[in-house]
């Protein structure tokens, strides 16, 4: 049986470069076609690897500089300013994509809306432990003041 370097996830068979053994005609007439694998020889079994281990640093790199990040941001005290009345409750509310901007001027990271959670905007004046969600699985939490505006 011929052996095959996949260039795709496969559903049944496998993931991206990953050597597996198919049949002749399999390989022939519907992987190789369909961009999904390529024969293997010597050299691209090679090329399979340098490319897989580029990758595995990639991630590991990527994952250590989230880690880094999230450890600056839980170091991190927020204060945001907003316009409030004089029982504490804000006029407007801060949200999600008012403390993107508060970690971006503080601290350069940027970090997705849609990664910040908060049960509900943020209604009054306080502290609040809020969660970002750096990279996926990697989770700060902020102290976020919100302050009455002078």
């Amino acid at each position: 049986m011929p052996q095959a370097i996949l260039l795709q996830d496969v559903e049944q068979l496998g993931e991206r470069g990953e050597v597996i053994d198919v049949s002749k005609g399999y390989l022939r007439n519907f992987l190789i076609p369909r961009k999904l694998a390529e024969p293997a020889t010597k050299g691209s079994i090679e090329a399979a690897k340098r490319r897989r281990e580029a990758a595995d640093r990639a991630v590991a790199d990527a994952q250590s500089k989230a880690q880094e990040g999230a450890e600056l941001l839980n170091r991190t005290v927020l204060t945001i300013a907003h316009q409030a009345g004089e029982d504490g409750r804000l006029f407007g509310s801060v949200t999600t994509e008012d403390i993107a901007e508060a970690i971006k001027e503080a601290r350069g990271i940027t970090i997705d809306r849609r990664n910040i959670h908060l049960d509900e905007p943020i209604r009054t004046v306080g502290t609040r432990m809020v969660v970002v969600e750096v990279e996926a699985g990697v989770t700060a939490t902020i102290k976020t003041m919100v302050v009455e505006q002078k």
